[in-house]
């Protein structure tokens, strides 16, 4: 019992910090850009925690770094808090009814081959024997 509570606290804290930080990063993009309707604030957070992600997995399976403590917190709860691909495929989906074909498929694309290209970039850099 011990154990599953510190495992939700972890998630949750987690989870709190990622949420905030993907708020305050989407609006500052969106603030940015005030008139766009393309949704480039979810676009910018996706792609930051993919390269995230990426970069944090990798110290994890080439260093044997952070205790499932950390991973936990981290990986389920401030990722996962952080990055919003249910709003990702909202946002393509509405794009789509809306019949804004090029670019919700620019959308998509966007998000799957950068997000794609930030992961391996990530885990690279960080599994890279130059690293530290």
């Amino acid at each position: 019992m011990k154990a599953a509570m510190v495992q939700a606290l972890l998630v949750g804290s987690g989870g709190f910090a990622g949420a905030l930080l993907r708020s305050g990063l989407s609006g500052f993009v969106y603030r940015q850009i005030p008139l766009s309707t393309f949704p480039y604030g979810t676009l910018v957070v996706n792609l930051v925690g993919c390269f995230l992600i990426g970069g944090f997995t990798g110290l994890v399976e080439a260093r044997q770094l952070f205790g499932p403590e950390v991973r936990t917190f981290v990986l389920i709860g401030l990722l996962g808090g952080f990055t919003t691909f249910s709003t990702f495929g909202f946002e393509a989906f509405a794009l789509l009814r809306d019949g804004e074909y090029q670019r919700g498929l620019a959308y998509v694309a966007l998000h799957l081959t950068l997000g794609l290209a930030l992961v391996w970039l990530g885990y690279s850099l960080a599994t890279s024997s130059k690293v530290g």
